[in-house]
């Protein structure tokens, strides 16, 4: 029956080829305005690390003073370097990673190529299998030469191209700044969208040019880059061990959630050691939150690209409503064939289906004109300067959602007129020929 409802609904299309065209554009112009802006949402509200980002914890403290304090409020979003150095030495997590962003500048010791300033992460060795980096070759550093502050770096695939002309250039010596350090490493593709493990930063950027360790960066009083609060006068030394600022990025990775839940008592204990030794102040305030828990918390996506999301589901909307009318006006104006058929002894689920196909299949036709609309509508998001801009891109469960939500809105948009044209009398339509 099916292949006979839809040689109807293409006999159908033949006779109102104006209406028909309509619908398929309604269809096609609500479809895409919405899967422009729901791509775009799902690109951007997308799990960064599929699988384990359940796994990795944020860990926040709360060391200041009792100045402007109020109960129940957020702690400090960053520790600071006493606290996260502890931390990772007492090594409660199945791997723990500390870090803060950085800019250098790079010597590369080419007369065809000048000095330049590159992005930097300073962290510790477990980085790398946490964030689930890809190494193109060799390897990240290892604790113990974190322990040893060598002079070791991990370079990107880009800046490897750029000073090492794209070879493995392992064992290879890089100048930064004033210090040599030793290439152990280097990275293949990666960008984490979005990128999480510091919302300090632009949160949809790539990923930096190097990576070096946390101890050695500080040996060498490197370029910092970030946010940095503090609550006391530092004397000229913000980022001292003992400095009362925080501005260090601290992950944890715990594998279940009892360890979770362990991991959140001790963290409550060495709030209740500091306070007892007289660095914290306050009541314990700790929070830990997971990757998904820590991107909900910041509100990761921009709002913008909320209202535009409404704005996109909105239009389909209005499409939908001004499609539902097309239908009803062909339908019921076919109102004596319909008599017809019913008098010759077709149900009238037999012509609420035949409806319902004919809808579909004008449903289809405006997926996929909506298709070419949406790829143009984000074609048209990469021209903009944001940095999530370049971001937007039809991935494969988009492209079959697009299909999808093209058919079930043009099916719930042909329900009333398919239910209205049931309803037609054949004795009435007979009697009017």
């Amino acid at each position: 029956m099916f292949s006979y409802y839809a040689n109807l609904a293409v006999r159908s299309f033949r006779r109102d080829k104006a209406l028909t065209v309509l619908m398929v554009l309604a269809i096609a112009l609500g479809i895409g305005a919405c899967m422009t802006t729901l791509t775009v949402f799902h690109v951007l509200s997308g799990d960064p690390l599929p699988g384990t980002s359940h796994t990795l914890h944020y860990v926040q403290l709360d060391p200041e003073g009792m100045d402007d304090y109020t109960a129940g409020e957020e702690p400090a979003l960053q520790l600071s370097r006493y606290d996260a150095e502890a931390l990772l030495a007492e090594k409660r997590g199945d791997r723990q990673a500390m870090m803060t962003g950085g800019s250098v500048a790079i010597m590369p010791g080419r007369p065809d190529l000048a000095p330049f300033q590159a992005s930097a992460r300073y962290t510790s060795a477990d980085f790398f299998p946490m964030f689930r980096m890809p190494l193109r070759h060799g390897r990240g550093w290892t604790a113990q030469e974190d322990q040893a502050r060598a002079r070791v770096v991990v370079v990107s695939r880009s800046l490897n191209d750029r000073v090492f002309g794209g070879e493995d250039s392992t064992g290879r010596t890089l100048r930064i700044g004033a210090a040599d350090f030793t290439v152990v490493g280097v990275a293949d593709d990666w960008r984490m969208v979005p990128r999480f493990y510091d919302m300090n930063s632009d949160r949809y950027g790539t990923a930096e040019d190097l990576f070096l360790p946390f101890s050695t960066s500080r040996d060498l009083n490197l370029g910092r880059v970030g946010s940095m609060d503090c609550w006391e006068h530092t004397q000229g030394d913000e980022t001292g061990v003992n400095a009362p600022c925080v501005w260090i990025q601290y992950w944890v990775q715990l594998d279940s959630p009892a360890k979770a839940a362990a991991y959140r008592d001790y963290l409550s204990n060495y709030s209740d050691r500091q306070r007892e030794a007289g660095r914290f102040e306050r009541p314990n305030n700790v929070r830990l939150r997971n990757v998904m828990e820590w991107l909900e918390f910041n509100r990761v996506v921009p709002r913008d690209v909320v209202m535009q999301l409404w704005l996109g589901i909105g239009f389909l909307l209005v499409c939908l409503v001004n499609t539902v009318g097309l239908l009803l006006a062909k339908f019921l104006r076919r109102g004596s064939e319909i008599g017809v058929r019913r008098a010759l002894g077709a149900s009238r689920r037999a012509i609420f289906s035949q409806c319902l196909v004919e809808a579909g299949a004008v449903g289809l036709a405006g997926g996929v004109l909506g298709l070419g609309l949406s790829l143009l509508g984000l074609w048209a998001v990469r021209l903009q300067p944001a940095s999530h801009a370049e971001l937007a891109r039809l991935d494969g469960g988009m492209l079959l959602l697009t299909f999808v939500l093209a058919l079930v809105a043009s099916v719930l948009a042909g329900l009333l007129p398919a239910w209205r044209a049931m309803q037609v009398t054949p004795a009435i339509q007979l009697k009017s020929q």
